[in-house]
């Protein structure tokens, strides 16, 4: 089975304070997937270490740059949280692997992405678990504009053809209007009047745009909060199921 599983940014990171990891919380999702057997693919959020820097620029999925200076301080970033991550993953003894978006992927003048599928492939295959994570990355006609954390799931999902997407977050699934979790969500309309964006800086479009983007899969998807990882990963339906 293959699953793909995004660590949400605000997770493992203090979304108020830059570029602060939350180590606990990385510490215990590391665990978590380190006692899975599936074949895993891994993006993690941007957090404070990558909003933070995209605001900063006024890059975003839409807008773009050619300033070479912004666009590595956005990156590089990133993979400084990246390296955070690989390194507690190893504490764990997952043999986990970068795949870096700057570096592997682009965007067409119609901003269809372009990611490396048979190298991550080639990783589960090989037995390495690729870690990969919202970036900056080139765009035709725009220079650079920001790839999200979701969007790296979407096109993981789809090319590797996932049996199981999860995104693992600080709250228990998505919430309706009176905060209770809705258990399942089968089209945006119903439930677009309960979301809303992010209370901290987030360029890729909160709660409203994971759903969106998550509606897109073929595999059915959960989004839970961190204590559901261990259910998620073992084959249970943790918190909101999206399809």
């Amino acid at each position: 089975m293959t699953t793909v599983c995004k660590l949400g940014g605000s997770l493992i990171t203090d979304k108020e304070r830059t570029e602060t990891l939350d180590g606990a919380a990385l510490s215990a999702a590391a665990d978590a997937i380190a006692g899975t057997d599936d074949d895993l693919a891994l993006v993690h959020g941007a957090g404070s270490f990558g909003h933070h820097y995209a605001e900063k620029h006024g890059v975003s999925v839409a807008e773009g740059t050619t300033d070479a200076g912004a666009i590595l301080e956005i990156h590089g970033s990133m993979t400084t949280l990246n390296r955070f991550v690989l390194s507690r993953l190893h504490d764990c003894d997952v043999p986990a692997l970068p795949v870096h978006p700057l570096s592997a992927g682009a965007r067409d003048a119609d901003a269809a992405l372009d990611m490396p599928i048979p190298a991550v492939r080639r990783m589960l295959g090989e037995g390495f678990v690729p870690v990969s994570h919202g970036d900056v990355i080139t765009h035709e006609g725009r220079g650079a504009t920001i790839i999200s954390g979701d969007e790296v799931v979407v096109r993981f999902a789809a090319g590797l053809d996932a049996d199981r997407v999860g995104l693992c977050s600080t709250v228990d699934g998505v919430y309706d209007a009176s905060g209770d979790v809705i258990d399942h969500i089968d089209g945006f309309d119903a439930v677009r009047d309960a979301l809303g964006g992010s209370d901290a800086t987030d360029v890729t479009g909160g709660m409203a745009g994971k759903v969106r983007t998550l509606l897109e899969l073929d595999a059915p998807a959960y989004v839970f909060g961190a204590d559901d990882l261990t259910t998620f990963l073992q084959g249970g339906e943790p918190g909101t199921r999206i399809d």
